[in-house]
């Protein structure tokens, strides 16, 4: 999953590091509260996953979600969820399933209301999912982004979405 997100911050056109993260420092951003991962096969454990090959784990690793507070303290029952499709799967609808499940799990985390920050304009995949799943256009933020490929500053879309 390191490899797949550091490749996401590569290509530069959906998350808004410019570096990729590797080791404890990728554990702690992703896995910090509550992460989910789709894989492709039938496992019955997480101790049948451990031992495999990158190689393998490329092959079967299909998608991830994680859920988190986007506030501290008074306002922790808001979230916010990061997601990532394999690129090699990308096109299968996998990211409206993961998002479906996120609908599913955040308010069984205790979660009230859900807020995406930066959804970039030219993700265009993205913006079909969330409008898709009812999510609401609730904030735009002018020239945001500086994404490879583009020639100019770039938009992007908060969402938000009643999970009660």
């Amino acid at each position: 999953m390191e490899n797949e997100f550091n490749y996401v911050v590569e290509e530069g056109r959906t998350y808004p590091y410019n570096n990729k993260i590797y080791g404890d420092a990728f554990i702690k951003y992703w896995f910090t509260h509550f992460a989910s991962i789709l894989i492709d096969g039938d496992y019955k454990s997480f101790d049948e996953l451990k031992n495999l090959s990158v190689e393998k784990w490329t092959e079967i690793f299909l998608g991830t979600f994680y859920v988190k507070p986007n506030y501290v303290g008074r306002c922790s029952h808001v979230c916010n969820a990061g997601f990532m499709v394999n690129h090699i799967q990308r096109g299968l609808g996998l990211g409206g399933e993961l998002g479906k499940k996120y609908l599913e799990i955040a308010p069984e985390l205790g979660y009230v209301y859900s807020v995406f920050n930066l959804v970039f304009e030219t993700n265009t995949a993205s913006l079909k999912i969330w409008d898709s799943l009812g999510f609401e256009r609730i904030g735009y933020i002018k020239n945001v982004a500086v994404l490879k490929g583009e020639d100019k500053l770039v938009g992007a879309y908060m969402f938000g979405k009643d999970l009660q």
